[in-house]
């Protein structure tokens, strides 16, 4: 189970920092995306890390602002949203597999989502 957690109301240029738990699974074992889903519009992905935190990915609309990361001490991967925007808003959702990837039929795991809300 993957628990996804740290969304709520931000305002544009401020920071959040979302979290991807895991439970009755080592999530060392996989690589952990996050995808992001606005109403009305398909899932997108945001960036991705793999088991070792060694290689990292992030979409060309959040590179420079938000970094993914991992504590496989906590079995965590987080999300770190700087400077969000209007358009970031959405529902977020971390999703666990085998590799890397920037495709969510690839994922086997996917938490509940969290929904980030940014205010102009």
């Amino acid at each position: 189970q993957l628990q996804a957690s740290g969304g709520g109301l931000v305002q544009a240029g401020g920071s959040l920092r979302l979290s991807c738990a895991a439970s009755g699974r080592t999530l060392s074992s996989y690589a952990v995306s996050w995808f992001r889903q606005a109403p009305g519009k398909e899932r997108d992905f945001v960036a991705t890390i793999s088991q070792s935190g060694g290689i990292r990915h992030a979409a060309d609309s959040v590179k420079g602002r938000f970094t993914i990361s991992r504590d496989n001490a906590k079995n965590t991967v987080y999300l770190q949203m700087n400077s969000p925007k209007p358009e970031d808003m959405a529902v977020y959702y971390c999703a666990a597999a085998r590799k890397t990837g920037d495709t969510p039929s690839a994922y086997d795991y996917w938490g509940q989502g969290t929904l980030v809300t940014v205010s102009s």
